[in-house]
């Protein structure tokens, strides 16, 4: 079921919600909507602070049933931190906080009055963006695979509580867009926590297909024996050694004009990798029904994109398959030709992500795109280099790279930018092929993008890195949907100009 949400101008102290949630701050100072509260109830807001039960550190709460004075029901104490000191971080720490514990309560609704806080450099319509795709993050569940599905709370509806009528376009107007990013955030994550036995190509290219038919996308899907025609040699030495076909995925939104050149976000779509013949270790193993959080991160920016209608064109390349060790598999020292006429020898066949991203960046050349991004689970060297934090950048123009820095600042769907230097490419050198797939320990990641620049010359380009950032290990394991919404936001703003 999904979540609603609507805006509406609202005093706090005379909504009759069954929750409503309002700021507090260090050192016991009040957002507006609090200090309403705490008149009306005879100051028993700044007494609860005072007694030191609540001190506004970001993302602390306190539940408070039938205050005196106030209509709601319950009235939840949200702590964002200190009240000149609220950035991003902060703002969505308190949101999250408010959102788990409204949730807890029981209620189908809560108004909540988070938006009126100031947060640095920031205007009302991000903070409705950020509070949507917060909660869609929040209250997002992955049981579709189980015999019996966990009892669901009943919030069904988020009402923002705005002070003036002047407020509402723009928090409604952000609401819109955090709706649409939450859509496709569950989007990706769902596809990415499906099991590679059920999120196979062929349901990936099923999944692309119904989206098209939702929003009124082309999509295109090209089978085993178009891209031996195409020459997609490298991507289909991944492919052999699986039975299940592989499928390249074309997906075309028309948001401008004709002759408007597109964007190509290009998603890597590896279903499951058990690292073929190159085999990986058996613990973990079961992760790799990640490896295709590129491919997902594309579909849920679809659509994010179409429900938005922003108005450009966007072309989504996805090339999947399985990674495999059958009897026709790719074996370590074997010579292939990629669709560019460039010859590649496959030193490891765990490093196959930029085996198929190489044809799929040589096919994107023929929409004349305005510049391309590709999206990849590409290298644990780069969960060494940066962690989970933040995703890997590499661009061959720095002009891009900032846009792309800013656009993940902008989502918090942060991104840092790595060197794509040619001293990297000696390590690529090969005695048989004009060059290897991989270039040794040192610098994994950067190799990596080096090797997929060798494809990507005739046009802008950026290659994000998410091995660190797709998906989550341990008590939380699932994947986060990242970076839906930095490239979300690369596309808004590109929308714009």
């Amino acid at each position: 079921m999904r979540l609603e949400f609507s805006t509406k101008i609202s005093a706090a102290d005379r909504e009759k919600a069954a929750c409503i949630a309002v700021a507090v701050f260090e050192a016991n100072r009040l957002s507006p909507a609090a200090a309403a509260l705490d008149r009306a109830s005879g100051g028993q807001i700044r007494t609860l602070l005072h007694s030191g039960d609540l001190d506004g550190k970001p993302g602390t709460t306190r539940l408070l049933y039938r205050v005196p004075g106030i209509a709601a029901e319950r009235v939840l104490l949200v702590g964002m931190g200190k009240e000149k000191e609220i950035r991003a971080k902060e703002y969505r720490d308190g949101v999250r906080a408010a959102i788990s514990a409204a949730r807890e309560t029981g209620a189908a609704q809560a108004c909540l009055y988070l938006t009126q806080v100031a947060v640095a450099g920031h205007d009302a319509a991000w903070k409705a963006r950020q509070l949507a795709v917060v909660a869609g993050e929040t209250l997002y569940r992955f049981d579709q695979m189980k015999s019996g599905k966990a009892e669901a709370r009943p919030l069904q509806e988020i009402v923002l509580g705005v002070a003036s009528r002047r407020e509402l376009r723009p928090v409604g107007l952000g609401l819109a867009a955090g709706r649409a990013i939450a859509s496709g955030l569950a989007l990706a994550r769902d596809l990415g926590n499906l099991p590679g036995n059920v999120c196979t190509p062929s349901f990936l290219a099923e999944r692309a297909t119904q989206l098209a038919k939702e929003f009124k996308l082309a999509v295109e899907v090209l089978g085993r024996d178009d891209m031996k025609r195409l020459g997609m040699g490298s991507l289909l030495s991944v492919a052999n050694g699986s039975r299940e076909p592989p499928k390249f995925i074309v997906l075309r939104y028309r948001g401008a004009g004709k002759q408007d050149r597109p964007v190509v976000l290009v998603g890597k779509g590896i279903t499951f990798d058990s690292g073929g013949i190159s085999l990986k270790p058996g613990a973990d193993m079961d992760e790799m029904k990640f490896d295709m959080c590129g491919a997902a991160s594309v579909l849920g920016t679809f659509r994010a994109v179409a429900e938005m209608k922003l108005k450009l064109n966007l072309v989504g390349l996805i090339p999947a398959t399985e990674n495999m060790p059958g009897g026709a598999a790719s074996k370590p020292g074997d010579i292939v030709k990629s669709m560019s006429g460039q010859t590649i020898e496959i030193l490891n066949t765990d490093a196959e992500g930029r085996l198929i991203l190489c044809d799929a960046l040589t096919y994107a050349e023929r929409f004349n795109p305005q510049l391309v991004i590709d999206i990849a689970t590409l290298t644990g060297a780069c969960v060494i280099a940066l962690g989970h934090v933040c995703s890997g950048l590499f661009a061959n123009k720095d002009a891009l790279a900032r846009e792309i820095l800013a656009a993940g600042e902008d989502a918090w769907d942060r991104a840092w930018q790595l060197p794509l230097w040619d001293d990297y490419r000696e390590q690529l050198k090969s005695n048989f092929a004009d060059l290897a797939n991989i270039g040794g320990r040192p610098a994994g990641s950067v190799t990596a993008a080096c090797f997929l620049s060798s494809f990507a010359g005739k046009y802008p380009w950026a290659h994000l890195d998410i091995a660190g950032t797709a998906w989550k290990s341990g008590k939380e394991k699932g994947a986060t949907g990242r970076p839906v919404p930095l490239l979300t936001s690369f596309l808004m703003r590109r929308a714009k100009r």
